[in-house]
């Protein structure tokens, strides 16, 4: 029996979180209550507790941790100050002429809120209060406009630069190296985030090709899907006005990274610093609304170092319990090997993804998978981008989808459930084809961190 004290501890947690009690407590004060049944019967040593004050230290004076406020920062500033609703309509006029046009800019500019706000139901909920409207007044079908915006609401778990990305190429850094010392490499190589949104860029625009091509394709078959929308006039200084000067910041951020210039952290205090000039140039930025932006984020980024927390003292008991060593064991014994045991993982983390968001399933179960993986050869940037890209198909997958609820929740009242999952149906066998091909092509993932960076 307590062999399986580890599993025992990790399915306490999802009682406890079922029951409704807060992510971080959850896994906190889970791990606890178990460390003093374990102190108590003599089966856990209490020294692993005693190495909490640095796992918090380290979360503190953690660089990378630092772009995640700012990230946080950059993609309210966008939403608030109504950036993204003017970028929307602009995008629309250029497109009009199009099968499908305004869904192609929905698609579009959903890919650059994604990437900029890097939380899904920040971005569903966002696009579905500005474009959903847009959409059924122009006769969409309801049923293909909810999917389009559900669609293009989870794009921030892949697209760079992306807070997703940025927690998980830590965790999965981490999870390297202690990969290579088990393998009794002691001088380990490293991965960095900017490996990650490298990894990332060919899958993630890959993804927005194939979104968009349904959606053309879609309205071309079945132009009542999709009716064309008159086209408008759009003067040029309109395009500069609204759609170069974001395009450009969220260039300028990625590029910086991927070009060695500035490290994730400093590109994300660029972001930050651009779309708030940004939105006082436009005059968008009053007392007010940089109130609720700062507040905005403040809650954002508070949720993300609370459930960090958490998930530090939690995988502290896990170790202590021995729980490495049992998930090794486990895939020892799956059958087919690294593919079996990166299967299982991949259905495990789908699953989760019913019950937990990006932030707990990077900081609870990465740590204990990641290692195990790439011990068996796993490439760590790989594994990062199917993690995600996973994550993102089981957000839009009925019933539990998150993306499906967070646009319910919005939705007005003419859109029913059964529109919202029969129209994310599409994008989600899109998302299943991407994960095979990335299987069958990993280059896809590896090649361009490796030629920028090795």
């Amino acid at each position: 029996m307590l062999e399986f004290a580890p599993l025992i501890l990790f399915l306490a947690v999802f009682v406890v979180l079922l029951l409704g009690y807060p992510v971080a407590l959850s896994l906190a004060g889970t791990a606890l209550v178990g460390a003093a049944i374990g102190i108590l019967t003599g089966v856990f040593e209490p020294a692993f507790l005693f190495a909490t004050p640095n796992r918090l230290f380290g979360i503190i004076i953690n660089e990378t941790f630092v772009a995640v406020p700012l990230f946080v920062l950059m993609g309210v500033t966008l939403d608030k100050t109504k950036i993204a609703e003017q970028l929307l309509d602009s995008m629309g006029r250029v497109f009009a002429i199009l099968p499908g046009g305004l869904g192609l800019s929905v698609t579009l500019v959903g890919m650059l809120m994604a990437a900029s706000t890097g939380i899904v139901g920040a971005t569903v909920v966002t696009m579905g209060l500005i474009a959903l409207p847009i959409m059924l007044k122009a006769n969409y079908k309801a049923s293909f406009a909810a999917g389009t915006i559900c669609a293009t609401g989870t794009l921030g778990q892949i697209i760079p630069p992306s807070i997703a990305l940025v927690l998980l190429g830590d965790v999965l850094s981490n999870a390297y190296q202690q990969a290579q010392l088990s393998l009794g490499i002691f001088n380990p190589r490293s991965i960095s985030v900017g490996d990650l949104f490298a990894g990332a860029i060919i899958p993630g625009l890959m993804l927005v090709g194939f979104y968009s091509l349904y959606v053309v394709v879609s309205a071309f078959v079945n132009p009542e899907k999709a009716p064309p929308v008159p086209p408008k006039k759009i003067h040029p200084m309109d395009i500069l006005t609204s759609i170069f000067p974001p395009l450009l910041l969220i260039t300028l951020v990625l590029g910086s990274i991927l070009a060695g210039i500035a490290t994730p952290t400093e590109a994300a205090g660029v972001g930050a610093m651009g779309a708030l000039l940004l939105a006082l140039v436009r005059r968008d930025l009053s007392v007010g609304r940089l109130r609720d932006i700062t507040l905005e984020t403040l809650k954002t980024t508070s949720m993300v170092f609370f459930i960090l927390v958490g998930a530090s003292i939690f995988s502290l008991v896990f170790r202590g319990y021995g729980g490495d060593e049992l998930v090794s064991q486990l895939f020892a014994h799956l059958p087919g090997g690294v593919i079996g045991a990166t299967l299982v993982v991949m259905l495990v983390i789908f699953l989760l993804g019913f019950i937990l968001d990006f932030v707990e399933i990077t900081f609870v179960v990465v740590p204990i998978v990641g290692p195990v993986l790439m011990m068996l050869g796993v490439d760590p940037v790989w594994l990062g981008i199917m993690i995600a890209i996973n994550l993102q198909t089981s957000f839009l997958t009925p019933p539990f989808g998150f993306a499906l609820f967070y646009l319910r929740g919005v939705a007005p009242d003419g859109i029913s459930t059964r529109d919202i999952y029969a129209g994310v149906v599409p994008f989600i066998i899109i998302q299943v084809g991407m994960m095979l091909i990335l299987a069958l092509l990993p280059g896809l993932a590896t090649w361009l961190p490796t030629l920028l960076y090795q």
